[in-house]
């Protein structure tokens, strides 16, 4: 596969409605994606989605392509026989930062052969115990005298890269050579910068040893794992970023000066949220970010529980920096005053909860149905929308009360009925929603877990807005609204 600068997608490129996008209006309307909307079709373009693929074949398919991927009506077939898409060995160069953590590292590369391989030894206490295990599968070891992170180091290894593509693997993670090639295999749409798998937690127990409880729930829930819809990456979207643990990307792209185009690759001097600035700049840059869940990377889970709390709170300190340089992007939860009612109302289980949901809930469709491009059931597709969008409003604010608002709602619990029925509201709706969309948890681990991750992230993040002097990572957002702070 060749990468080009050619905007416009190639013929036989094909594309798949997804599965839960609805047809309404006799066809002549789409509605779904993320964020949800509502998308008019023409007469050809109905006539062409009528089997639920499009085939590009001329510059308008692409630009009718190009609409349904980028709501995420949409995702990219890849592998269909009359078509597959295809990529050398030859175009890929998978950069694997590293310090010390040779039994890990020795794993990686022994599932990353036969492709080409940089490890870059991030100022090893041992370097030549990194330089055996390199040597040993094949791969080429570019060694910083210096400790620079994982995103210098990153960085390093990406300005030494000659390939038209870049892979870059944590050395704690595990994903074969054919399941990067099946990602490198989304740059055949020329917008797209960046790729990332499903990342997720791999107990490497000793044989006979059952895991313990943190390492059950951190397989099954890793703070990496995006879950299992795919699509594309952007604030607002079912998924906002992408984890560095694993990511395909154009090279020249993320290596390029940002004064003609490029990104400059990571932030080097940042150790966390690296990767939600270099999702969230690509896509300011007007470029695609997908993310493929048919494509799994395994990442270890932490040893203890001293180390896996550590990395929860870690991560929570990121918020502040990303605030800092990305405005409101960082918001926890995106929601109208109408929504936020109609949510809160519900977490109170009170007998005026169901009519004041459904009262905010009749305004909201109200407000929404003369905007929808559509002819025949108006209402309808309005209420269908508005009864999702009040189900988001509810997990949304169950979130920020058990995790990143959590130390005002527990300072202000003994002191208010209110606050404690929608505490205990929010965790039943926690676990209902985690127990429904993971396994392999028994409940009660779950519900200790989930605390426990909730407390040690929402720490992290009162952490970073108390040393930024900032609360902007912790505000609600409005719908529509995006700002950033003056630079």
């Amino acid at each position: 596969m060749t990468t080009t600068t050619d905007r416009t997608m190639a013929e036989g490129f094909r594309v798949r409605v997804r599965d839960d996008v609805v047809f309404a209006d006799s066809g002549r309307l789409l509605v779904g994606g993320s964020p949800v909307r509502a998308v008019r079709l023409g007469e050809r373009a109905r006539g062409l989605l009528a089997g639920g693929d499009l085939v590009v074949t001329d510059a308008a398919t692409s630009r009718l392509a190009r609409r349904l991927l980028d709501g995420n009506l949409a995702d990219p077939v890849l592998d269909h026989p009359d078509n597959p898409i295809e990529v050398d060995l030859t175009d890929l160069t998978v950069v694997v930062p590293v310090r010390d953590r040779s039994e890990q590292l020795d794993r990686c590369l022994a599932a990353l052969v036969p492709l080409r391989v940089l490890v870059v030894d991030d100022a090893s206490e041992q370097p030549h115990r990194v330089a055996e295990v390199a040597h040993r599968h094949g791969a080429r070891v570019h060694r910083l005298t210096t400790n620079l992170g994982p995103a210098g180091a990153r960085n390093a290894g990406l300005r030494l890269v000659r390939t038209p593509l870049v892979a870059f693997v944590d050395s704690d993670v595990t994903i074969d050579a054919s399941r990067l090639l099946d990602l490198a295999r989304h740059c055949a749409d020329p917008r797209v910068a960046l790729v990332g798998p499903q990342v997720v937690g791999k107990v490497r127990s000793a044989p006979g040893r059952r895991p313990r409880w943190f390492e059950r729930y951190d397989a099954a829930a890793s703070s990496l794992d995006l879950g299992s819809t795919g699509g594309v990456v952007r604030p607002g979207a079912a998924t906002g970023w992408l984890p560095s643990a694993c990511l395909v990307g154009r090279a020249e792209l993320l290596t390029g000066d940002r004064d003609r185009g490029g990104i400059g690759g990571f932030e080097g001097g940042w150790r966390v949220a690296e990767d939600v600035d270099l999702v969230w700049r690509l896509v300011d840059a007007g470029h695609v970010v997908r993310y493929d869940p048919d494509v799994r990377a395994d990442h270890d889970v932490r040893g203890t529980v001293r180390t896996w709390l550590g990395r929860k709170f870690f991560y929570g300190t990121g918020g502040a920096d990303l605030a800092a340089r990305h405005g409101d992007k960082v918001a926890p939860a995106v929601l109208s005053p109408v929504m936020a009612l109609s949510g809160w109302a519900l977490l109170q289980r009170r007998w005026w909860s169901l009519p004041v949901a459904v009262l905010a809930g009749a305004l909201t469709a109200r407000r929404l149905a003369p905007h929808l491009p559509i002819e025949n059931g108006r209402n309808a597709v309005a209420v269908r929308l508005t009864v999702k969008g009040t189900g988001w409003a509810v997990r949304q604010e169950a979130g920020l009360l058990l995790r990143h608002w959590w130390p005002l709602a527990v300072l202000a619990a003994p002191f208010s009925r209110p606050i404690r029925r929608a505490l205990l509201t929010a965790v039943a709706v926690d676990m209902f929603v985690f127990l429904r969309e993971r396994t392999g948890v028994d409940p009660l681990t779950a519900l200790a877990a989930r605390r426990l991750d909730d407390l040690a992230y929402g720490s992290g993040l009162w952490w970073g807005a108390l040393r930024h002097r900032s609360a902007r990572c912790l505000l609600v957002r409005r719908p529509g609204t995006t700002n950033r702070p003056a630079q």
